[in-house]
């Protein structure tokens, strides 16, 4: 935020010091050829400077946003949403997560005291699919805990994710619509994809899916045919029967 306060401080003063030589040669040459000249001169760089400035503030404001993006990131660190649990009018969402914890991670000692916060997300809209159960636990070794057991879920209809920014959920569904459902993942905020080498890439943003696009597009090129390779084509004659003369 400072750099941010600074660059714009030093591009208001750059910006008044040039505006001010500008009126000042105005004054001095008004109507004349010459003064046209440094008129177009001077527009030109006074162009370069504003777009120069305005690319400056855009890295700068994308930086920034990173940079809230993470600390929003880092305070959702303890959170897991649970999709798919039945929902109940008047329930303890605390005590439901805690029984399927219990019942289908397996982990026995998971009581409702492990649970800091806990409710439904949106508004009930009485539709059949039930709303996923946002829980924020005690601390980051009990949510790790949970995280690594979530495998046992498989064939329960129940699903365990992270609680992504709302950034980082766009990258990510942008990603799964790339490269499936199975070569992409998220863990402890951050997002993977399987490229088409077969190895892991960390994404941050959608020009990174972009140049794994093009990378992928590179390593499975279209197989064409030559136009001088007719002759390939070409069958090849079979041999005639080898006749063998009697000896007398």
């Amino acid at each position: 935020m400072e750099a941010l306060k600074g660059s714009l401080s030093e591009m208001m003063t750059l910006f008044q010091e040039r505006m001010s030589n500008f009126e000042a040669q105005l004054q001095r040459n008004p109507g004349t050829s010459g003064g046209t000249d440094s008129l177009a001169a001077d527009y030109n760089a006074f162009k370069k400077f504003v777009l120069d400035a305005l690319s400056c503030l855009q890295q700068q404001m994308k930086a920034l946003a990173q940079e809230l993006d993470n600390v929003e990131m880092r305070g959702r660190r303890k959170m897991v949403l649970l999709h798919g649990v039945a929902e109940q009018a008047k329930e303890d969402t605390a005590q439901v997560v805690a029984e399927v914890v219990r019942s289908h991670l397996e982990l026995a000692d998971f009581s409702v005291s492990e649970v800091r916060r806990c409710h439904r997300m949106g508004r009930p809209t009485g539709a059949s699919k039930p709303r996923p159960i946002l829980c924020k636990l005690r601390d980051v070794s009990v949510r790790d805990s949970i995280w690594f057991a979530k495998m046992k879920l498989k064939g329960t209809g129940i699903t365990i994710s992270e609680f992504l920014t709302r950034s980082r959920h766009q990258l990510f569904m942008s990603a799964r619509d790339k490269f499936g459902v199975n070569n992409c993942w998220t863990k402890q905020g951050h997002i993977y994809v399987v490229g088409s080498d077969g190895s892991r890439h960390r994404v941050g943003t959608l020009d990174d899916i972009v140049r794994l696009e093009q990378i992928k597009e590179k390593s499975c090129p279209v197989a064409t045919i030559p136009s001088s390779s007719s002759s390939l084509l070409t069958p090849v004659p079979k041999k005639g029967k080898r006749v063998v003369a009697k000896k007398k």
